[in-house]
Order: C-alpha cells, then sequence, then structure tokens
C-alpha cells in the first residue's frame, strides 16, 4: 500500500504534511506521491478539490482522506491534532471506502473538437460582463433560452457548496444525478425561464449551447479557455470518487455540521 500526501501552501499545513510523513515513516507506510493507492489531504475542503483533481486519472484506484487544519469540512473527517489516530488508521486499511458521483463536462469547439472534465464540486458558466445567454437542452430538446450572470452544475456532494447558494436542493450522494441551478436568471414579461433548480437523473444529460461571448467556464478549481465553445454537455460520469471509510460520517450529519447549530 502506497501512501500520497497533498497538501496546500499554508504554513499551518505544511508543518502538518511534514508530522504526518514522519509519523507514517515511523510506522512503515511507503509515502509515494506519484502513485499511491490513497492520497491524504492535507488543509480544507479546497486543497481536496485539488487532490482530486491532481490525481483525476488515478481515481479509479486511488482513495482519499481529508485532514483539515482548523475545524472540520464537509470533505475531511480528520483534525490535524489526531494524526496518531489517522495514521493508525492508515496502518491497518482494509481497503474500505464510500463512493460518490462526479460529474462529467464535455466541451465541443465549433471545430468538433471535445475535451472531457471531471468535476467532485461542480461546474459553472458565468458572464463577468453583461448578460449570459444560452440554450438549455434536455431530452434533446430545446427546453428553454437563459438569460442572466450565469448557470452552476452541481453533484450531490458539491450541492451543498455554490448550488445551495443559488437556492438549490442538497441532495444526498446516494442519489446518482446532477443539479442545474440558476444564477440570477432574467424573468419578465419578454424573457422567461423555469427559474427553479432542476434536478436530472444518471441517463439523461444537460446540453447549454451559448449565445453570447467572452464567458467564463470553471470547474471546480480549474478554469476553461471559453473561446470557440459550440456547446457544452453535463452528465453524471461513470465514474466515483473513493473515500478511505475509517470513520463513517452520515451526510445529513456533515450538512447538519456544516450548516446548522446544534439544538439544544
Amino acid at each position: 500500500m502506497k501512501y500520497a500526501i497533498f497538501n496546500n501552501e499554508d504554513v499551518s499545513s505544511r508543518v502538518v504534511a511534514k508530522n504526518l510523513a514522519l509519523e507514517m515513516r515511523k510506522h512503515g507506510l511507503t509515502v509515494d506521491n506519484e502513485e499511491p493507492d490513497i492520497v491524504v489531504s492535507v488543509g480544507g475542503d479546497g486543497t481536496l478539490l485539488g487532490a482530486f483533481q491532481h490525481y483525476v486519472n488515478q481515481i479509479d484506484h486511488v482513495r482519499f482522506v481529508g485532514l483539515h487544519t482548523g475545524h472540520l469540512g464537509f470533505y475531511t473527517d480528520w483534525l490535524s491534532t489526531e494524526l496518531d489516530q489517522l495514521v493508525d488508521s492508515l496502518s491497518h486499511d482494509n481497503g474500505q471506502k464510500v463512493s460518490y458521483p462526479l460529474l462529467e463536462l464535455t466541451v465541443i469547439q465549433t471545430t468538433g473538437e471535445k475535451s472531457h472534465y471531471l468535476a467532485l464540486n461542480e461546474a459553472v458558466i458565468k458572464q463577468p460582463l453583461g448578460t449570459l445567454v444560452a440554450d438549455i437542452y434536455l431530452g434533446g430538446e430545446v427546453f428553454e433560452r437563459f438569460r442572466g450572470d450565469g448557470i452552476a452544475v452541481a453533484t450531490p456532494t458539491g450541492s451543498t457548496a455554490y448550488n445551495k447558494a443559488n437556492g438549490g436542493a442538497v441532495l444526498h450522494p446516494a442519489l446518482q444525478a446532477i443539479q442545474m441551478s440558476e444564477i440570477a436568471s432574467i424573468n419578465n414579461r419578454v424573457f422567461r425561464t423555469l427559474g427553479s433548480p432542476l434536478i436530472v437523473p444518471r441517463d439523461q444529460e444537460i446540453v447549454m449551447r451559448p449565445q453570447s461571448n467572452h464567458f467564463l467556464v470553471m470547474y471546480d478549481q480549474g478554469e476553461i479557455a471559453s473561446d470557440h465553445i459550440l456547446e457544452l454537455r453535463f452528465r453524471v460520469s461513470e465514474k466515483c470518487v473513493h473515500f478511505a471509510r475509517y470513520r463513517h460520517v452520515d451526510f445529513w450529519r456533515r450538512v447538519q455540521n456544516a450548516f446548522i447549530n446544534d439544538i439544544e
């Protein structure tokens, strides 16, 4: 079993990562940042997103563990004060895991060239200046012409991020679905959109054909050049992200911890 440590550039994260590497070597664990079986992310949820994208080409066999250097995050189950317990769990790993759906984004250029991306949280298309205009297709048919600031398409685990801020629903990751939410859509007597989030199942896709220029295409922490984009396609990926299941924290408990204070 080989382990990688992925940390952000924050001083506290670098210190924790160094101490973690020392503890792992003391227990005879092999640190291999190139082809690991388990990736330990040291930082916050943003660091874990970075770790996911860094190892995205290896996700079929890689499992992730999140170690937070502050408070517990949505993806991070361990605190920096729990290095001994974490290393003990790594030492006794037996392959246990929990898997969550991913978003597959396909970008089609006007030349016909296709590019594929995976997102753990979401993809966002925004117009920084002016109004984004885009035709939305569902079931192979035109559903609406969107006008507004942008569109976000989220995974179930990503539904607690930007999607939630847009008024989207929080989806349990057992649901193999993606969710599209509108960002400041324009609705009046002339222009109309649905005006509410859409949840699309695994065997369907959302197709977006931009009618405006100079928009931004972002996925997790990455950005895609928007020049000459003809079409964007969103669907539930055939691949999943896998987390080492040392501590099982119920999804709704995670949501409660993240957004709701303890009830007296």
